[in-house]
């Protein structure tokens, strides 16, 4: 994934997955370390976080370059100080930072499988990868909404090989193709969810709960946000300040521009404001998750918060 003007020093580490699977299993150890009262689980811990940090410098020039997305650039970049200070603190004793080391592990557990286990074969069946599966059936919903608002794009074979694009003709003869890839599934806004309500301590019965209001809310919305961007790219309806919108993105084909101010930037900050809002529901029903959110917030702003009494949370959850 490292492309031209790249600092060299980056292209020696291993590719991105790889290297993901490495902080997901150094932080799995140092949280097992850590379990059984071993002093180098916070050692190891506090490494990692600085390790994590370099992960997410080495995924910018992807989402500026080649993704093009500012949103994830900027989230990527702030990522990077924001480990390194995450491990400083946690060997500096600051211990419910290890709460969020167990969500960080867990997420990433639960995503990466989707990128990187490929397809097999057992007693003779043949199994498609995990990603391929997921893919189409996003595909699939999202074709089943589109054709219920009353569009009719023809679902082709994406760049990937799956049956998960739509081609749109315009009027004027060209065709457009948008293509459904793992990054449309929301995997990895239900994979943060996933880890931040398995790695805190509560009855199974308010986690269950938790997932119950968020999982599904963004599995739906997810569904919602692909079928606006294919719409919408299709048919060219945001075909707008083209000259502003190709500089800003670097980008050269006109008919892009539509998928650009749909996905990168309309799409991609309301699933900020969209995942604030579920946290916020998640929070309700699994009050235990406070304390990764304040952690978050500390490192963001260098301030303790009280979110329990900003919203109203009970102080003691019950054990239901």
């Amino acid at each position: 994934m490292f492309g031209p003007g790249v600092p060299a020093v980056l292209s020696l580490l291993p590719d991105t997955f790889t290297f993901a699977w490495i902080v997901a299993i150094l932080f799995a150890v140092a949280w097992l370390l850590d379990s059984r009262g071993l002093a180098a689980g916070r050692s190891l811990a506090a490494g990692t976080w600085a390790l994590f940090g370099l992960f997410w410098l080495t995924t910018v020039p992807y989402f500026a370059l080649e993704h093009q997305s500012y949103v994830e650039s900027i989230l990527a970049l702030v990522g990077v100080p924001a480990c390194i200070y995450a491990g400083y603190l946690l060997y500096d004793g600051r211990a419910s930072l290890f709460t969020l080391t167990r969500a960080i592990s867990i997420m990433l557990f639960i995503y990466l499988p989707f990128e990187t286990i490929p397809a097999f074969t057992v007693g003779g069946m043949a199994f498609p990868e995990p990603r391929r599966i997921l893919i189409e059936a996003v595909a699939t919903q999202t074709g089943f909404l589109i054709d219920l608002l009353g569009y009719a794009p023809e679902r082709v074979t994406s760049n990937e090989g799956y049956d998960a694009a739509y081609a749109w003709a315009l009027e004027n003869g060209h065709t457009i193709r948008v293509h459904i890839v793992l990054a449309c599934t929301g995997l990895g806004s239900m994979a943060i969810f996933g880890g931040l309500v398995t790695a805190v301590q509560a009855p199974l019965s308010r986690k269950l709960r938790a997932l119950a209001v968020s999982i599904p809310l963004i599995y739906v919305l997810n569904i919602l946000r692909t079928a606006f961007i294919s719409i919408v790219a299709g048919n060219q309806y945001m075909h707008w300040y083209p000259d502003l919108v190709l500089t800003m993105f670097g980008a050269s084909d006109p008919y892009r521009v539509s998928f650009l101010v749909s996905d990168r930037i309309m799409s991609q900050l309301l699933a900020v404001v969209a995942l604030i809002g579920i946290t916020f529901l998640a929070v309700r029903e699994l009050p235990e998750l406070v304390v990764i959110l304040e952690d978050v917030l500390y490192l963001l702003t260098g301030e303790e918060h009280d979110l329990t009494e900003s919203l109203d949370l009970p102080r003691e959850p019950t054990n239901r």
